[in-house]
């Protein structure tokens, strides 16, 4: 394959997936339009509701993601430090943010001028790669962005022999691309590593973790923006009146002056004698009536809200008190966990998906600041956070009775109860903790 032919295979491939991305992004900001809304209910609206949405997919999305915190690396002991100095403490989080709604989050390995490991975390909507059909591993990336105010479209080449970069005088450019510079690869690899967010071996690219939700969601804003449709017209007891003469006023046009019709009298219009804001309604006419109607009973839209809800926890796995269902709310520590036991689940599920891919990673900077090769780099892994909701003194209780029967060192304790490699390590300078043998 040439490389142009590579390289228009890329952009296809980084074109292909855009128009969902962006969907999935508007459900994510809370844009999405009202899915099921007559007509009627759009006049009832107006400007008031239109953007009537509950944000779930961005709630499914955080509460997996705040449970996917790495605490360090085994194997080297070094890298923590170029973690740290790459900000990935931080940008890590938004990585896995983008994969867990898009489907897919890249990073991108090389080194600064200084020779030093430089990592960057980089979006679905920049960044493709192709993958070898037989060993999955990645024989080619891609990454494009736009300069709009030079109307030039840039993008880089990554082989594993070569870097290339190119440009194309247009922004949004498929074609038209032309090699401006080329260095040597000395990595062997390509540099680029994916994080892809699936449940299958085979696909082109990873699923959201808002799929499933996205109609739900659309049922659920129904059900509340025709709940505040009521609420506006019927939801408040409105009053009647019989025996009263209507009164009138002239239609006024733009600068205040009476509206006049074809005969040249001013235009008349019907008003209610007794406006809304009058809290008593009085009348001098002895056959004058008044009454109230009865206020419209929302409480089918709170059935429909909980039904609609339910199947949302059971889809994304969120517990009840994550959705705002307060009637089932743990009652204890041992209770929370266990209502967020699937959701736990799944995050775990997630670390070992995830766990691959930054391992690639922490090989890559290894062999950049030591200018190995990585494929030979295998001893590495990935420490992980504890996914559940955990209770910091019956966890540190459970520690310390494990240290103290000589089953746990210290440094794993200290691991155990949440610090990272760093922290442990300046825990040790500072105060060394007795081993137990």
């Amino acid at each position: 394959m040439t490389q142009d032919e590579l390289l228009t295979l890329l952009i296809r491939r980084l074109n292909e997936p855009l128009a969902r991305y962006a969907d999935l992004g508007r459900y994510y900001d809370g844009k999405q339009p009202l899915a099921f809304l007559s007509p009627e209910a759009k006049t009832a609206l107006g400007n008031r509701f239109g953007v009537m949405a509950s944000n779930i997919p961005r709630l499914a999305v955080t509460a997996l993601a705040e449970r996917l915190r790495i605490t360090g690396f085994t194997g080297d002991a070094g890298l923590w430090k170029s973690w740290i100095a790459n900000d990935l403490d931080q940008t890590s989080g938004v990585a896995h943010r983008e994969a867990l709604l898009l489907g897919d989050s890249y990073v991108i390995v090389w080194a600064d001028r200084f020779g030093r490991p430089q990592v960057t975390v980089e979006s679905a909507k920049q960044v493709a790669v192709l993958t070898d059909p037989g060993s999955r591993e990645t024989i080619a990336a891609i990454k494009r962005w736009e300069d709009k105010d030079r109307n030039i479209t840039h993008a880089v080449l990554y082989q594993p022999d070569k870097i290339t970069k190119l440009t194309a005088q247009q922004v949004g450019a498929v074609t038209g691309f032309t090699p401006v510079d080329s260095i040597t690869n000395p990595l062997g690899v390509v540099p680029v590593v994916n994080l892809r967010n699936t449940d299958y071996i085979l696909g082109d690219f990873g699923i959201s973790e808002i799929s499933d939700l996205q109609p739900l969601v659309d049922a659920l804003n129904k059900s509340l923006a025709d709940m505040m449709v009521t609420s506006e017209y019927v939801g408040r007891p409105r009053r009647w009146a019989t025996g009263i003469e209507l009164t009138e006023e002239p239609v006024l046009d733009g600068d205040g002056n009476p509206v006049l019709d074809d005969d040249g009298q001013p235009t008349m219009r019907e008003v209610n004698p007794i406006p809304e804001g009058h809290r008593a309604m009085i009348s001098e006419n002895h056959e004058a009536r008044f009454g109230q109607l009865n206020a419209a009973d929302l409480s089918g839209y709170e059935a429909s809200v909980r039904v609609i809800l339910g199947q949302i926890m059971a889809v994304s796995t969120l517990p009840a008190h994550y959705v705002g269902v307060f009637t089932d709310n743990p009652a204890s520590a041992d209770a929370l966990r266990a209502a967020e036991a699937s959701l736990t689940a799944r995050a775990e599920a997630r670390q070992a998906t995830f766990g691959r891919a930054w391992e690639q990673v922490a090989r890559l900077m290894i062999a950049v600041r030591d200018g190995r090769d990585p494929n030979v780099i295998d001893d590495i892994r990935v420490h992980w956070a504890d996914a559940s909701t955990r209770s910091v003194a019956q966890e540190a209780d459970a520690v310390v009775k494990l240290f103290q029967a000589g089953l746990l060192p210290a440094s794993y304790a200290l691991g155990k109860l949440g610090y990272s490699d760093d922290e442990i390590a300046k825990i040790s300078a500072a105060t060394p903790v007795r081993e137990v043998a």
